[in-house]
């Protein structure tokens, strides 16, 4: 097919348009055909059946006069009709009695179905077999009761003569119809084609030698679209010639200072395009320094950030003078561990004292150095806060003994039952918040050595501290805890662990509730059997993680909180996991419309043979 395609315009022009006309040609002839054969049908019908009725009166009249002989001449009357090729009169029983064709006299034509269905016939009826076959039937009404049957056969010998002639008219119309197309794409198409050929040979004489100018500009003979383009290209080719002028010598003056430099460099023209661009920033921009070239800046950096380097550069061509320092940020402040930053110097390039030629940009990433910041700041308000919270806990502590001692003096005297039952409340509620303000003491101050714990006794503790969250969110609690689960451990760091396992379990059920299951006892290492230790497991029914999220999760900074988390908890975790030689396995599905989601946290601590002075351990994470 690729072969019968024309390979310039004018051809391609010429064929769509023949092609066009047989394609409406066609549709016109099948439409109009069709037309025209309904109305000959119908002619036809009308015709046999008026020809039926007529027979039908003038036969009943002959039998009702038993004047036999005229019922032949009706017929052979009937056979001269040019659209008539038969007619025949039968009884009700179906025998010929009267034919155009002798053979067929006193024969039975109609099975005892016919007989019955033509019995009463209330006028003529036509039947067709195909298009060119029809034949009529009409009732022989004689004294008041149907006598005999007339029929009559078509000749459609005139109406297809008709058809055929219709037919010519359209093929001759159609034949016209593509000669004069033909004529008038050659005559269209010559006037599109030459331009386009004069513009395609300077094209290619540009290519061949990108100095050689001598067929620009090139001559204008018309108005019409090619004309607008042959001026665009002249005008290019105009505006590549200047360009070319003065570009080479400062590109030369550039090169040694662009391929070495340590940092990003690029200069932009006044439509904020690429006009060089320095091997570093190619990387930092993850492109090869050809396909920055030619593009513009909205066109290589992300939305919110070319935004505002297109308006420092713009301001630097109309005032310039340099923009310093200017921060550029992929996302919002509030994404910042998540998105990339730079920081810009845009300055003027001229080439005389007063015109703006290009604008250089100089970008440093200051991505990581923004994350790096943030992380301190949000390390900081973690410690500020850890040391308010233990600074308030003991400050509580003194007026709790206080309130104490009050009610243990006010149950040393008489009470009623109501009173009593009151002052219980009031000892279990003081006591509640003393249990709360010690866990928030054993957060801060965490212990340097080594000590035998119970993980369960940890695990409830921490459970305290967010019994508030848990009563809100209507968390159903499960423990499932080993009565003998002791372990050498730095228990301040593994309350800090199950702080997040648990923190981040509610956080996963919030708003809807759920299940959190506790789980602790004696187990075995799955890596080498012979190792026996304690297993813990932190399981919910919360939303899940995506396996791209589970596979980040012990990364330093990265968070699905936004602006609630910090990124650190799950990656601090790993390191108390590590250095007390534990290892981590997490299972996670994503809750979906059709199936509930959940996540498991299963921590393995080996235990020692002796008791240590200070735990290492390599990567927990599996």
């Amino acid at each position: 097919m690729s072969i019968l395609k024309p390979r310039t315009t004018r051809g391609q022009l010429m064929a769509g348009l023949v092609l066009f006309e047989l394609v409406v040609l066609s549709v016109f002839a099948i439409l109009l055909l069709r037309e025209q054969r309904m109305q000959i049908v119908q002619r036809a019908d009308r015709r046999l059946e008026y020809q039926a009725r007529l027979f039908s009166l003038e036969s009943a009249d002959a039998l009702q006069d038993h004047e036999f002989a005229m019922l032949r001449q009706i017929l052979h009357a009937m056979r001269q009709a040019p659209s008539v090729r038969a007619a025949q009169l039968t009884d009700m029983q179906g025998r010929t009695l009267y034919s155009t064709e002798p053979s067929t006299e006193g024969k039975i034509l109609l099975s005892p179905l016919e007989r019955k269905y033509l019995r009463n016939l209330p006028g003529p009826q036509i039947f067709s077999t195909d298009a060119h076959n029809r034949e009529v039937v009409a009732p022989v009404i004689a004294n008041g009761a149907q006598q005999a049957l007339i029929w009559v056969y078509s000749n459609d010998s005139v109406d297809l003569a008709q058809e055929r002639k219709v037919l010519g008219i359209g093929l001759l119309s159609a034949i016209f119809g593509i000669v004069s197309c033909t004529i008038f794409a050659s005559l269209l198409a010559r006037s599109i084609a030459k331009p386009l050929s004069v513009l395609t040979r300077a094209t290619r004489q540009l290519v061949r030698n990108p100095e050689d100018t001598s067929s620009f500009p090139l001559p204008v003979t018309s108005t019409n679209e090619v004309a607008g383009l042959t001026m665009a290209f002249n005008l290019m080719v105009a505006s590549i010639q200047e360009q070319r002028a003065g570009l080479n010598d400062t590109l030369a003056l550039l090169d040694s200072m662009l391929a070495n430099a340590p940092i990003g460099f690029a200069f932009f023209d006044r439509k904020l395009r690429f006009v060089r661009v320095n091997h570093f920033m190619a990387r930092m921009n993850g492109l090869a320094v050809s396909r920055h070239l030619g593009r513009t800046v909205a066109e290589i950096f992300p939305e919110v950030a070319s935004r505002s380097l297109e308006n420092a550069i713009e301001r630097v061509f109309e005032t310039g003078q340099a923009v310093r320092d200017l921060e550029l940020i992929e996302g919002s402040l509030d994404e910042i561990l998540r998105a990339r930053s730079w920081l810009a110097n845009v300055y003027p390039v001229r080439t005389d004292t007063q015109t703006v030629r290009w604008v250089g940009v100089i970008l440093v990433d200051t991505t990581e150095r923004h994350r790096s910041e943030d992380a301190l700041r949000k390390s900081e308000k973690l410690a500020a806060a850890g040391r308010l919270a233990a600074s308030i806990a003991h400050e509580i502590n003194n007026p709790l003994e206080a309130i104490t001692n009050l009610l243990f003096l006010l149950r040393q005297g008489k009470l009623d039952e109501e009173s009593a039952h009151y002052l219980d409340m009031a000892q279990h509620e003081v006591a509640r918040v003393s249990e709360i303000t010690q866990q928030t003491l054993r957060f801060y101050r965490q212990s340097t050595v080594a000590v035998m714990t119970t993980l369960s006794e940890l695990l409830d503790s921490v459970l305290t501290l967010h019994q508030g969250r848990v009563s809100s969110l209507q968390v159903e609690v499960i423990r499932c805890y080993e009565e003998e689960t002791p372990l050498y451990c730095f228990a301040g760091e593994l309350r800090q662990l199950f702080a997040n396992l648990i923190g981040n379990a509610l956080d996963a059920m919030s708003p809807d509730g759920g299940r959190l299951l506790l789980r602790v006892r004696a187990a075995h290492s799955a890596r080498n059997p012979e190792v026996k230790g304690v297993r813990v497991t932190v399981a919910d029914t919360g939303t899940g993680m995506r396996p791209d999220v589970k596979r980040r999760i012990f990364e330093p900074f990265f968070t699905t909180k936004d602006a609630t988390g910090t990124g650190l908890g799950l990656w601090v975790s790993a390191e108390i996991i590590a250095k007390h030689r534990g290892t981590v396995f997490v299972r996670s599905l994503e809750r979906s419309a059709d199936r509930p989601g959940g996540t498991v946290f299963t921590v393995f601590f080996p235990i020692p043979e002796e008791k240590p002075d200070g735990l290492r351990g390599g990567n927990p994470a599996q």
